[in-house]
């Protein structure tokens, strides 16, 4: 049996980061909020077709519901970056508040634009 050393990187300044280095983190940075806004989609449509018919004013019975698939969202987001493979250790409050924003932001504007344009 082989033993693996985990050794990690110490942390580099700005300066001190190589192009590839910088590169690796902007494309983590993009894949955390493709992920986020693809689970902010996915919970607005969710939200849309489980809150019932809307009314003539565009209001449904378990507008609830839509709220709690939403926070659902936010919730198992560590779950699916680490799913996927993502490095979730780094991430600060800074980090996830932007993350929950996204899919926040998503779900909102999925969510209306269903409902303002298949209601009526």
């Amino acid at each position: 049996m082989s033993e693996e050393v985990n050794e990690e990187k110490p942390v580099l300044t700005k300066k001190e980061k190589t192009k590839a280095d910088k590169q690796a983190e902007h494309i983590a940075r993009i894949k955390r909020t493709l992920t986020a806004a693809l689970i902010g989609i996915g919970a607005g449509a969710l939200s849309y077709w489980s809150g019932g018919i809307p009314n003539s004013s565009g209001h449904q019975n378990n507008g609830f519901l839509a709220l709690m698939l939403m926070l659902a969202g936010i919730v198992i987001q560590k779950h699916i970056f680490i799913l996927l493979g993502m490095d979730t250790a780094k991430l600060g409050a800074k980090d996830w508040f932007y993350q929950g924003f996204m899919t926040f932001a998503f779900w909102f504007m999925t969510w209306t634009i269903l409902l303002t344009s298949l209601s009526g």
